[in-house]
């Protein structure tokens, strides 16, 4: 399922629009006459998404009045409020327009995804049609194993509201533009991760990674699995009495620091040589997609899970955890 892409004029007619604004939210589902934006103008419901959409920066109305296909996320007016309240705005005309564009744009996939589609696949990530760093389209995680949810913060209400250009899933929250703590923490199968930064910056004081790698950036995360790490502790003790909070927190720390590189560097830029990662040298072998760290230990980069692009770097999965100098 190819759902990447990106987004290409149908001025709304004035007497459909009369019409579709008295129609109610069940009816939306059946108007496949109408194209996204139309179908949004007639849902009560859509109505704070209509005037974003209105006062964002690059004719959003237009655009996804277009040809498409898109596939577009619609939070409510109740998810576009606690949005607002989240982050200190008053009113939906103090949010910066060119911000607004960008949070808008991470709510589209280019391409006609059903809520099939997504169950099929189960979990995984999709190209939005915002961007970040190196102008690379921001993902989106999805999994479907209670219901379909995005990036782990917002779930689908009303699935595949059909229209003439695309599919609208409405969810219950705007969806921020992801930084590659949220891809960590929206993965299950990066739990591990999550935990071992957790117990890193409970020291005091704290070398707060988790805020380091939640601001600007940009960064390359090469992000250990939980299996990554349950090998680890078997690794380090084959009685698989050790568990990670048994590994004191300085140690953790600097295990972490062997997997983030002060710059966004996707698969494609990956060169074959010695990397400086915050804790020290490790050699990359971009032929082969292996890391080997200082103990001579090689880490596979999996080539289902890489260029995870967060709006302040990308994240790669690996299937061993990096160690310093034993």
């Amino acid at each position: 399922m190819k759902i990447i892409s990106k987004i290409s004029k149908i001025t709304p007619i004035l007497a459909l629009v009369v019409l579709m604004l008295s129609c109610s939210d069940d009816d939306v589902n059946t108007q496949q006459e109408f194209n996204i934006v139309e179908t949004a103008l007639a849902s009560p419901n859509l109505s704070n998404l209509v005037a974003a959409l209105q006062a964002a920066d690059g004719n959003l109305v237009n655009v996804l009045s277009g040809e498409g296909p898109f596939t577009v996320l619609a939070p409510t007016n109740e998810a576009f409020a606690t949005f607002l309240s989240d982050n200190g705005f008053a009113s939906l005309s103090e949010v910066p327009t060119d911000v607004l564009s960008q949070i808008l744009l991470n709510h589209v996939i280019s391409g006609n995804v059903t809520s099939t589609d997504l169950i099929s696949a189960g979990s995984g990530y999709a190209n939005t049609s915002t961007t970040g760093p190196g102008n690379n389209n921001l993902s989106l995680y999805f999994n479907t194993t209670n219901g379909v949810r995005f990036n782990g913060v917002s779930s689908v209400t009303n699935a595949d509201i059909m229209t003439t250009n695309g599919t609208i899933h409405i969810v219950d929250a705007v969806i921020g533009l992801p930084t590659v703590v949220d891809f960590a923490l929206a993965n299950p199968a990066l739990s591990n991760l999550v935990a071992a930064l957790q117990s890193a910056d409970s020291q005091s004081p704290s070398p707060n990674l988790i805020g380091t790698l939640s601001g600007n950036g940009p960064f390359t995360v090469f992000a250990p699995t939980d299996t990554a790490f349950g090998n680890l502790l078997l690794e380090l003790d084959p009685s698989g009495n050790t568990t990670l909070g048994d590994i004191a927190p300085s140690t953790v720390q600097a295990v972490l620091t062997y997997h983030v590189v002060g710059a966004n560097v996707t698969s494609s830029q990956l060169s074959s040589g010695t990397v400086s990662t915050l804790g020290g040298n490790v050699t990359v072998n971009a032929t082969n997609f292996t890391i080997t760290d200082p103990n001579n230990r090689v880490s596979n980069i999996i080539t289902s899970l890489v260029d995870i692009q967060a709006i302040n770097g990308v994240v790669h999965a690996i299937d061993k955890v990096i160690l310093p100098p034993q």
